[in-house]
């Protein structure tokens, strides 16, 4: 890796140059993570068409096109291949910007490769576990006694896998405050100002993954509304890591 000066000396066309490396790292870790995801391929179907099999109102599944199984098995291997890679994509781009940052900001990799990682992984068990069997049964019970709920296995695994992995990019919310408040972006005392506008936000957010009922919604918000009070205490200890001594006290 480039050092900051170094860097510095660079020019646009070594910059472009470096940023292809970089991305063609990230795009064969992603395809060496959707070999692997392949691998166990069958094992995953299975487990994503489990909440099916409990809602209160059958559903069955059926492939509609010739090629639908080739397409959702290689389209669940690079959703896979992407989630197994996001190690090596934090790295990647946080090896291309640490160049231009202070010794003591470099030491954040390990952390934040490792909370990237684990905290979409937390937010995909969260969709699993609780926002797509809800969505299930509020769907299934839309449904009468004479019209059948037969889905397309396209449509429902890109129904859940838009869910999973919208629920976890959603939480990465106290990464990017750690991130932001690193580079100095972020304060405590700006995201508790924007607080009640946060909220809305969340709101907003919570209506767009959920189904259309309250209950969903209020699911979906309250461990969100946790995300937001996580990430101000995320950015108050990186504020307080930062600052001297004498200062510390300002970013409470």
């Amino acid at each position: 890796m480039v050092d900051k000066s170094e860097r510095d000396d660079m020019s646009f066309l070594q910059h472009l140059e470096e940023l292809r490396w970089r991305l063609v790292k990230s795009i064969l870790s992603i395809l060496v993570g959707a070999g692997i995801t392949f691998i166990f391929i069958d094992m995953i179907i299975d487990l994503l068409i489990a909440p099916i099999h409990n809602t209160s109102t059958e559903m069955s599944l059926q492939v509609l096109t010739v090629q639908g199984m080739f397409m959702v098995r290689w389209g669940l291997a690079l959703i896979g291949g992407g989630i197994l890679a996001i190690p090596v994509l934090t790295y990647q781009v946080w090896r291309f910007i640490a160049p231009g940052l202070y010794g003591t900001e470099k030491k954040y990799i390990v952390p934040l490769i490792i909370s990237t990682f684990l905290s979409f992984l937390l937010g995909v068990v969260f969709a699993y576990l609780v926002i797509i069997p809800f969505s299930l049964n509020f769907f299934a019970s839309l449904g009468t006694g004479t019209i059948e709920n037969n889905v397309s296995i396209n449509y429902y695994l890109s129904f859940v896998s838009w869910v999973m992995v919208g629920t976890g990019m959603i939480f990465e919310l106290p990464v990017i405050s750690f991130i932001l408040s690193v580079f100095g972006l972020l304060s405590p005392k700006l995201m508790r100002t924007f607080r009640r506008h946060s909220i809305v936000t969340i709101m907003i957010l919570s209506a767009i993954i959920t189904p259309p009922d309250p209950v969903s919604l209020v699911i979906m918000a309250i461990p969100l509304m946790i995300l937001y009070e996580i990430s101000i205490g995320v950015s108050w200890t990186v504020l307080r890591r930062k600052m001297p001594v004498g200062d510390k006290l300002e970013a409470k």
